[in-house]
């Protein structure tokens, strides 16, 4: 099924483009939920030690959903192979979030430009893991636009690079370290040992996708027309001021390419924290800015996926000359060849 990943990671990101997550069909996202639920109930109640515990059930989660996967691949492969390409892009198709995204962000700006400042908190409760109860429209917006600039990662950049390294069963095993991060990976007093291991392997799987959006966000901004230069700038001098080792680079990146400055206060169950400034206060944060991100972000996952299928047609290509030269010298230098070109 790999010789089709690039067809099928090209239906998928389209599927997802134009349709996104149908909420009417069940989502393995929300499986995994549920599964994550169950688990942490069960195993606090086996093991005294949280940590154990949270390691456990991020190695069940993780190699479950990834075992599971491939299995369901290999059945419907084996009715056919359209079956197996078929259930290989939804698989795919299911763990990209861009639509998803751009909509939501969407939904808070709407609510923002009508001026229903309640909707707005509400919509951007939807995306964010901070308290929205009591945040001006400036906050609002900055909260939007952080949570669109991270996304970009763990929503697009990440899943796909996944995807192209190791086909459908790891995109959906990234999706369900994502899911454990958000669910367990807090660092409060309830899921400080639980959820270690989710938060950690979490940021282990992204560093390399929030590298490569190091270079996909300040390309996507150029062509966006936003400020290329200063979004390299503000991603060498800035994105490691933030906690994450990884969600400060994008922030960065678009904090740069926009002119603002994102960061300060923010309150998280009622604690407030406050996250270094990044970028400069070239412009005032504005409505307009989480159009400009939304544009950004959608042109990086254009690229991402571009760039990815290339990468993959021309990979094959070369390693298909590869064996082919191979098979002619493996050829050439066979003993009767070899027998033959020395008498003649």
């Amino acid at each position: 099924m790999y010789d089709y990943l690039p067809l099928q990671i090209a239906i998928a990101f389209i599927l997802d483009f134009l349709i996104g997550d149908p909420r009417w069909i069940p989502h393995p996202v929300r499986i995994i939920g549920r599964c994550i639920e169950y688990l942490e109930k069960i195993l606090l109640r086996i093991f005294i030690s949280e940590r154990v515990a949270g390691i456990l059930l991020t190695g069940i989660v993780v190699f479950g959903t990834y075992l599971i996967t491939y299995k369901i691949i290999c059945i419907f492969s084996g009715i056919g192979k359209i079956w197996g390409i078929a259930i290989s892009t939804i698989i795919i198709f299911y763990s990209l979030s861009i639509r998803d995204l751009l909509r939501e962000a969407g939904n808070v700006l709407k609510a923002l430009k009508s001026g229903n400042i309640r909707k707005a908190r509400k919509n951007l409760s939807r995306i964010v893991g901070r308290d929205t109860h009591s945040l001006n429209e400036q906050q609002i917006t900055r909260g939007c636009i952080e949570t669109s600039a991270e996304s970009s990662v763990d929503g697009i950049i990440a899943p796909l690079f996944y995807a192209f390294i190791g086909g459908p069963a790891l995109a959906m095993a990234y999706k369900s370290i994502n899911t454990l991060d958000s669910m367990v990976g807090y660092k409060n007093e309830k899921y400080c040992n639980f959820g270690w291991a989710s938060a950690k392997l979490d940021d282990i799987v992204n560093y390399v996708p929030a590298r490569i959006a190091a270079i996909i966000l300040p390309i996507s901004s150029y062509l966006c027309g936003a400020d290329y230069s200063n979004s390299v700038k503000i991603v060498k001098r800035d994105s490691r001021k933030h906690p994450s080792p990884n969600s400060g680079i994008p922030e960065a990146a678009i904090a740069g390419a926009l002119g603002i400055r994102l960061g300060g206060l923010s309150t998280y169950d009622g604690i407030t924290s406050n996250k270094p400034f990044i970028g400069d206060p070239i412009n005032n944060i504005v409505f307009d800015h989480i159009n400009n991100t939304k544009r950004i972000v959608m042109v990086s996952a254009i690229f991402s996926v571009v760039f990815g299928i290339a990468f993959l047609l021309i990979g094959g290509y070369l390693s298909m000359n590869g064996n082919e030269l191979m098979q002619i010298i493996s050829e050439l230098f066979s003993t009767k060849t070899f027998y033959k070109m020395t008498i003649i």
